[in-house]
């Protein structure tokens, strides 16, 4: 029997010990380190931003951790390139990110002939040669590209406005369904998990300029704005199926031209005394209906305006919304009341300082509005009347957002502004992603994501 040195077996026992220890308590750091990363990057999954604007429609984040002075070029927790053309919105479970993108083809001169052929206001459009419809998910904690969705190619796309695109409506999220809609070239109902293609719906109108209303989704069904030029209606399709729930025609609109009958807004949700009401403003009206049942509730006829396009906001207990072109005024409506309330529940109207493009954003105190060619107005929500205005310069889509007492906003060439709200403007800080900006921002827990042409990009409070 050999003989055993026991000073040496004890001396690579403890040396094997050791080694072992040091195996496992590196392991467990890393583990430590994951679960917080994931902890920190799925924080607030309560302010998850499934839909445009937030799930209540304001644009207004409840937490002040959210940073809006960032550098893109260094502050990035990740930045991920996107496929296509999407000026819509991102939104987010708080793990998922969807939003919609089309793969545009250059159109011919030939097919440009074509289709522009006795189209109206032809020399304001443009149109493609070919269209490829996708939906693009990105894991939310690693910006890593999860899925992207082939929704299929449209046949003999219709002309559209040179600023807007074929995928400009968010997209939106109610639990295991998020719903892709392309206006008159079809809504989508994907699996938010796997992408999978639940059911499909084409809900036709003559946009003249492309597709623009962004879907909201009410209990269990989704509520779509169509206000085409040749027919104008509020529908809402069962999530479950896709199957009409219930659809309304508008009010009728005054204007023989179909260029003056269209619009583009997104439905706010409200509750007033109980009832869910849909308000969505159009052309010459702006209506709100029962969200259950797609009962008209109150109506208020703003005139001659259309193309109306940012979504109302509530506040101190009014509707506010803008009449959109050619002039747009801004009106506050009391909407507890029912039928045509023009004569007796508008609070006010403001002749200045609205907005024909980018949806506006409020303070308690005051409303913020920036006009398509970059005028900033600060109005009394008690009144409507000016507090200021002033000049940003540059062209703006992208809707006002807000995070405790500071406003973010950018123009088309990627420049943003943040400024602090108050009696008058205080630039807090600005910034470039050289990269066109279109899209709203969203917030995933203390973080910010921003989409532009090119990417979407998250930021932490916490780098």
């Amino acid at each position: 029997m050999a003989s055993v040195n026991l000073a040496e077996l004890n001396h690579e026992l403890n040396r094997r010990k050791r080694s072992m220890n040091a195996f496992f308590g590196t392991r467990f750091l890393l583990l430590c380190i994951t679960a917080l990363l994931t902890a920190h990057l799925e924080a607030g999954a309560a302010e998850n931003w499934r839909q445009f604007r937030g799930d209540d429609g304001s644009g207004i984040s409840s937490n002040d951790k959210v940073p809006l002075v960032v550098d893109p070029k260094q502050d990035a927790l990740w930045r991920t390139e996107t496929p296509g053309q999407g000026w819509s919105s991102p939104v987010s479970d708080g793990k998922v990110i969807w939003m919609t993108a089309a793969e545009v083809t250059e159109a011919t001169e030939q097919q440009r002939a074509d289709a522009l052929r006795g189209v109206s206001m032809a020399g304001m459009k443009d149109v493609a040669g070919g269209v490829e419809l996708l939906a693009i998910a990105i894991d939310a904690a690693t910006g890593k590209l999860l899925h992207r969705v082939d929704l299929g190619p449209v046949d003999q796309p219709k002309p559209i406005h040179p600023m807007n695109g074929y995928a400009s409506p968010t997209p939106a999220i109610s639990g295991n369904r998020v719903v892709m809609d392309f206006g008159q070239y079809g809504t989508w109902c994907l699996d938010v998990q796997t992408g999978e293609v639940i059911w499909k719906r084409k809900l036709i109108v003559d946009d003249s300029v492309g597709p623009g209303s962004s879907p909201v989704i009410f209990r269990d069904t989704v509520i779509l704005t169509r206000d085409g030029m040749d027919q104008q209606y509020v529908e809402a399709l069962r999530l479950s199926d896709g199957n009409s729930v219930w659809k309304t025609q508008r009010p009728p609109i005054n204007a023989s031209n179909g260029e003056y009958r269209k619009s583009y807004s997104t439905p706010l949700l409200v509750e007033v005394a109980g009832v869910t009401q849909a308000v969505v403003p159009g052309a010459q009206w702006c209506v709100a209906y029962n969200a259950e049942t797609g009962e008209e509730i109150w109506k208020v006829d703003h005139a001659d305006g259309f193309s109306v396009t940012p979504m109302p906001t509530y506040a101190n207990g009014r509707v506010i919304f803008s009449t959109g072109f050619m002039r747009a005024n801004l009106y506050a409506i009391d909407p507890t009341g029912a039928g045509n309330v023009t004569d007796t529940h508008v609070s006010w109207v403001a002749g200045r300082g609205g907005s024909r493009m980018a949806s506006m954003v409020h303070d308690g105190n005051q409303l913020y509005s920036v006009s398509d060619d970059g005028i900033l107005t600060a109005l009394r929500l008690e009144d409507g009347s000016q507090v200021y205005r002033t000049r940003l310069g540059g062209k703006f889509s992208a809707s006002l957002f807000r995070v405790g007492d500071q406003v973010w906003l950018a123009n088309h060439s990627g420049e943003a502004t943040v400024f602090r709200c108050g009696s008058e403007f205080e630039k807090v800080g600005e910034y470039s992603f050289d990269e066109q900006v279109m899209a709203s921002p969203i917030v995933i827990g203390d973080d910010l994501l921003i989409r532009t042409s090119a990417a979407i990009y998250r930021f932490s409070s916490r780098n």
